[in-house]
């Protein structure tokens, strides 16, 4: 047997201390994650603060169901711990704050929530975004359409959230930097019917990124929510509400987004209860895709969507769900009619 002399064992200590101490610490770099959810109708049970008579009747029944509802929504998202998440469909930022709570005390996981509160006063419907270190989140806006846009083109987008934040990346303590990143909640028209006025909302939301970005153009964007489109992935018609987010409006085609559903096999892209319908979308800009060589930066490593967390025993049909949804026990009552869509980004 070959042993090391104790004199050369000190003084391989001593290199590796050194080392130890010059050296940059490596990070275990987090991935970001992002994901989009529809909870449908996340009412708790006080009705004094709804005005509107579909607000009160989707109200939660009880305190009690409400608060099974909050604890079964907040362990779905504990599931995917995700850097942020886009909500739709919440009451306002109450709901909101009474999750957070949830996931802390029964998960460990700690989210800020981010509610601007829209205009949607027939459903007193709104979006909002939950954030959790080491992601931060420094300014949060909303678009509005001005006297200078034609209402020909432009709509208003009563349910939206955008949100500049800053994702950390780099390899090393030593090269740690950020990354920031706009992203955009929305929730827009719903129905064939919806038709022409998501386009007009889509127009919008253009012109809003468009200047929000308009002195650092080459500023990741993500635009995620419910769009409530009847398009589908890898064909989307080139006159759609889809077509013309993902365009930008813009002269040059760089900055195009990308419909991250491509990336989805067919059979995983279905967002909602009724079958085939990929209302729930990811879009982001094509530098968050690809990746620039010997740069730190976020890249897409995958997508999916995960009607896992949502689906409880067999699944509801549409007639339970829709028409007797708290005739259901717990245990078997799915949580929303919409899955998560989930995108994780690497450091590269």
């Amino acid at each position: 047997m070959n042993c090391i002399p104790t004199w050369r064992l000190a003084i391989l200590a001593t290199i590796l201390t050194a080392e130890a101490l010059t050296s940059p610490a490596r990070c275990a770099a987090e991935p970001f994650t992002v994901m989009t959810w529809n909870l449908e109708w996340f009412y708790d049970d006080a009705k004094k603060d709804n005005y509107s008579d579909l607000a009160i009747e989707k109200a939660s029944p009880s305190r009690g169901q409400w608060n099974w509802r909050r604890d079964a929504a907040a362990t779905a998202i504990a599931k995917i711990a995700p850097s942020v998440a886009a909500v739709q469909e919440i009451e306002g930022q109450r709901v909101l704050w009474y999750l957070t709570r949830s996931l802390e005390r029964d998960h460990k996981l700690k989210y800020d929530e981010f509610v601007i509160q829209g205009n949607d006063h027939f459903t007193e419907q709104d979006v909002g975004l939950l954030v959790r270190s080491p992601v931060d989140l420094f300014s949060v806006m909303r678009g509005n359409v001005t006297s200078r846009m034609n209402r020909d083109t432009f709509g208003s987008v009563s349910k939206h959230v955008a949100a500049f934040i800053e994702v950390p990346i780099g390899q090393t303590t030593k090269d740690q930097t950020t990354e920031t990143i706009l992203i955009v909640n929305v929730h827009l028209r719903s129905r064939d019917v919806g038709d022409p006025i998501r386009k007009k909302q889509a127009a919008s939301l253009n012109e809003w990124i468009n200047g929000w970005t308009r002195h650092a153009p080459t500023t990741p964007v993500i635009v995620l929510g419910d769009f409530n489109t009847e398009q589908v992935a890898e064909n989307v018609d080139p006159r759609s509400e889809l077509a013309i987010l993902m365009s930008r409006s813009t002269v040059d085609p760089s900055d195009d987004l990308i419909d991250l559903h491509d990336r989805i096999p067919k059979s995983g892209r279905q967002t909602h209860l009724l079958k085939g319908k990929q209302f729930d979308r990811i879009l982001v800009s094509r530098s968050l895709v690809e990746d620039t060589p010997n740069v730190p930066d976020l890249v897409l490593s995958n997508v999916k969507v995960r009607r896992d967390v949502v689906i409880r025993g067999r699944g509801d049909t549409p007639t339970e769900h829709w028409d007797d949804y708290w005739g259901q026990p717990d245990d078997q009552r799915d949580l929303s009619d919409h899955y998560p869509v989930v995108a994780e980004f690497e450091i590269r």
